[in-house]
């Protein structure tokens, strides 16, 4: 393994000729076989550190809880087809795929900015905005968005410039 690597770091063998040779996934390629073991090893090391680190745990939860919060979210904003991408064709799909992140970017945005105005008009009232309130805020608000209906599209109307000023002095919790 410790050939290889130096293989490739010196140019000598390039790493898609490695991976065509580790796909064969033969028993009797003893490469794959020792990548193999490295690989468990280091996977086995891993889960030992996830088991014994709670907040290596907690960390990894929160990180995955906001990923699914997210696709979750975009989900909802591609309601058209149950969420079933009805192209054959594999650079349509990313399309489609990016398109509804686009949008999902978008409406994220959209609602980062609506809650800033809205602390900020809170702040500035007198109330204290600490990281325990912000901390239970999320961008992926839906309950505001019309999927359904019409729309008055107003070419004419001006929209409001996006606010890069809003700064937040909250009080620490604890």
């Amino acid at each position: 393994m410790l050939r290889v690597a130096i293989s490739i770091k010196a140019g000598r063998m390039t790493p898609s000729t490695i991976l065509r040779r580790l796909g064969s996934e033969s028993v009797k390629n003893k490469l794959y076989f020792a990548f193999r073991e490295l690989g468990r090893v280091i996977r086995t090391l891993f889960l030992l550190r996830y088991i014994n680190n709670p907040e290596m745990r907690q960390t990894i939860h929160a990180a995955t809880n906001k990923s699914e919060q997210f696709n979750g979210f975009a989900q909802w904003l591609m309601f058209g087809g149950e969420g079933i991408i009805a192209e054959n064709i594999r650079h349509e799909q990313r399309k489609v795929i990016k398109y509804n992140q686009l949008v999902a970017n978008m409406v994220i945005l959209y609602n980062v900015q609506w809650m800033s105005r809205k602390l900020k008009e809170l702040q500035v009232r007198g109330h204290p905005i600490d990281a325990e309130v912000l901390q239970v805020l999320s961008p992926y608000r839906t309950d505001h968005i019309n999927r359904l209906g019409s729309y008055l599209l107003d070419l004419q109307r001006k929209a409001a410039p996006l606010d890069t000023s809003i700064d937040f002095r909250f009080e620490s919790v604890g």
